[in-house]
């Protein structure tokens, strides 16, 4: 006997608990059940501070899933490559128990419990399941000051991965003459055999002559969409230089990026110093103090905003430019700031101890006054992203600037201990876990155009941390995977690490150990508009 349609759902609905999805058709009066897709009961769904915006996000996920789905509404599943189990997920929105699944370097499902087969199965029982972290700001095999970073693109990204950094954006340093798309090719052929993970490239440009300020629209067009000035440094551009990549850039869909300081002020005080006598570390802080990069941030919006043009400010250390950024916000403009841990972390009095040389960056760390304002400027969302500036030297470089402290290079070790640093943030209650997977992850995503990262959800690439919020670490050099022989993380006490990292699906960090591959990560190329 054949059995009405309506029947045979109605009886499925009584043997299988809970609510359910499913599609079928009616083929010469038989039912044919696709698939079956089993909702998160409401009541068992563990929401933390957020009931009702755990509600939402799994909402979202699910509609993610179902435009996942074919043109018939149908996608079978029979088998996984990876399931994350019994972990709570991280989201922007609020955070929520799930299993996570993985096929193919992508998030397929996300529900309560996942039953179907999978060749690794993970339990997050007790952790947090984590977006990887996007490090928009690296300088890896970088020349700088004499010599080269000490990163190569392979210690660096497996360094980055041991921090549960999945992405890592790198500056290609323009040569003078040279095309945009030049510079992005010339190096990524340095990277794509040696990165750990996913890699992206910002070009920083030095030269426009010739026609070549048009070729940041071929580089857009290529995949790179973002671009740096540098009003510092010998290479750095001028005024009109900087006018020209800002307009340029709003006629081409392309985001300008800055580093903020006053070169001419910085090379007057500079002189000062060294005519004195007065050449120790302490002294690289006070060549170019807040007042030196506010005025350069000040400068920077002024122009965008006359242009009309979206510009990101990289590294953010004062106060002065916190409340430049807040009220150019406030105003409407498009104008994003990133600030780095160590400026979080640290103040301008490390430049007063015996290793002072080892905390050389640029900008170097500020007053107490400005940290807070940094803090400050994180919760009320004026800071949108959380980048390192990564570019570390050896000791013996360091040593260079033993007694002139314009001989040390400028830069400091982070890739690896960015996403920890803010995750115990989290865990202290300074910031919430939602906001560090915002700075870290879902908005370097959206600002930069990575479409499949950012993010924990169906058709992502399953770039996944599991974090132990109960697992204390303390920082020694020992313990980093970088090239580095120092760091100034150094003693630094953690609560709460990352234990696994995975990219695209596959595990690259276990447990304080790499396992990862060189030449695994892929070069991410992007767009800023949809």
């Amino acid at each position: 006997m054949q059995m009405p349609a309506a029947w045979i759902c109605w009886r499925l609905h009584r043997y299988i608990s809970g609510p359910v999805w499913f599609w079928c058709t009616k083929r010469s009066n038989r039912i044919s059940v696709f698939s079956l897709y089993r909702r998160l009961p409401p009541g068992r769904l563990s929401v933390q501070r957020n009931q009702r915006a755990g509600s939402a996000v799994q909402a979202k996920s699910r509609e993610r899933h179902r435009a996942a789905l074919n043109g018939k509404g149908i996608r079978e599943v029979h088998g996984m490559d990876l399931i994350i189990k019994n972990g709570t997920v991280v989201t922007p929105s609020g955070m929520f128990r799930a299993d996570v699944g993985v096929q193919d370097g992508k998030i397929v499902e996300i529900a309560a419990s996942i039953s179907a087969e999978a060749k690794e199965v993970a339990d997050a029982a007790g952790k947090l399941v984590l977006p990887g972290a996007i490090d928009g700001h690296t300088h890896l095999a970088m020349p700088f000051g004499g010599t080269i970073s000490s990163d190569d693109y392979f210690a660096g990204t497996r360094a980055a991965a041991c921090g549960g950094t999945t992405t890592v954006f790198d500056f290609a340093m323009q040569d003078f003459g040279e095309s945009m798309v030049d510079t992005i090719k010339r190096r990524d052929a340095m990277c794509a055999p040696d990165a750990a993970v996913d890699y992206a490239f910002h070009v920083a440009v030095k030269d426009v002559s010739g026609g070549l300020l048009d070729t940041l629209e071929e580089a857009v067009a290529y995949g790179v969409p973002t671009f740096k000035v540098f009003m510092v440094y010998d290479f750095g551009v001028d005024d009109g230089v900087f006018y020209q990549v800002l307009k340029k850039a709003k006629s081409c869909g392309a985001l300008i990026e800055v580093h903020a300081e006053n070169r001419d002020i910085i090379a007057a005080r500079t002189k000062e110093y060294l005519a004195e006598g007065k050449t120790g570390a302490w002294y690289h802080y006070l060549s170019r103090p807040e007042f030196v990069e506010a005025e350069a941030d000040m400068r920077a919006i002024q122009w965008a905003k006359a242009l009309q043009a979206p510009l990101y400010i990289v590294h953010l250390a004062n106060k002065q430019g916190v409340e430049a950024v807040t009220k150019a916000q406030q105003e409407g403009y498009e104008i994003y700031a990133e600030t780095c841990p160590q400026y979080l972390e640290f103040t301008s009095e490390v430049y007063k101890r015996p290793d002072g040389r080892n905390f050389i960056c640029s900008p170097p760390m500020k007053g107490e006054e400005s940290r807070q304002a940094l803090w400050n400027a994180i919760n009320t969302g004026v800071i949108s992203t959380l980048a390192t500036d990564h570019c570390p030297f050896q000791s013996y470089e360091k040593d260079w600037g033993k007694d002139d402290f314009t001989k040390v290079p400028n830069g400091c070790a982070g890739i690896e201990n960015m996403y920890p640093y803010m995750l115990t943030a989290a865990n202290a209650g300074k910031i919430t876990f939602e906001k560090a997977v915002e700075l870290c992850a879902a908005n370097p995503a959206r600002i930069f155009g990575c479409k499949d990262k950012g993010a924990v959800a169906i058709g992502k690439d399953a770039d996944l941390v599991i974090y132990d919020p109960e697992k204390d670490f303390t920082i020694t050099n020992e313990k980093m995977h970088s090239d580095c022989d120092h760091t100034i993380w150094e003693g630094v006490s953690l609560h709460g690490y990352p234990v696994a990292t995975y990219s695209r699906g596959r595990l690259v960090y276990r447990d304080g150990e790499f396992v990862g591959e060189r030449g695994w990560g892929k070069f991410v190329k992007r767009s800023r508009t949809n």
